[in-house]
């Protein structure tokens, strides 16, 4: 599986699949959905966009950029899309790879999940076969779609 930088004809792919988590409500926590501005402002602000690409189709994608500033820029952070019709394919296990590879690269010491939700079970058990080490527990960090709140477990891992 190939993943590669992003380019800017792939924004209508990426955009339509961030939406499609964010619609679902239960993983990522913005509201709003991205348009052609918006999106293309969005992914451009980040430090690495990959993707992967099947037949002409962003199947997943990563965001990653700096958790915060300072004496604390060298921790980053970073999101993970796989189309709804892709998952069990091991596709977010290659995205999270080459996202801690990228990370490192650029120069990052830390990556660190700050919200991930609990009930995201097959996100966890990821982060804890690659070695992340959850937090703690953040009771009803998220809130849900349905407007149900949901613990949140943040995640770290040095790279």
């Amino acid at each position: 599986m190939k993943i590669r930088k992003y380019t800017e004809n792939d924004l209508s792919k990426m955009i339509a699949l961030w939406n499609a988590v964010v619609r679902e409500g239960n993983a990522f926590p913005q509201e709003d959905q991205l348009d052609a501005r918006s999106g293309a402002k969005f992914f451009a602000a980040q430090s690495r966009c990959g993707v992967v690409e099947e037949d002409g189709r962003i199947v997943g994608l990563y965001i990653l950029h700096p958790n915060n500033v300072g004496r604390c820029g060298h921790i980053c952070n970073a999101s993970y899309a796989v189309a709804d019709d892709c998952r069990g394919r091991h596709i977010g296990e290659a995205l999270v790879t080459d996202c801690m590879e990228q990370g490192r690269a650029l120069g990052f010491r830390v990556l660190q999940f700050n919200a991930v939700v609990a009930s995201n079970v097959h996100a966890r058990h990821l982060y804890e076969r690659l070695g992340f080490v959850q937090l703690g527990v953040i009771p009803g960090g998220f809130r849900l779609a349905d407007g149900r709140y949901e613990d949140i477990c943040p995640y770290y891992k040095v790279l």
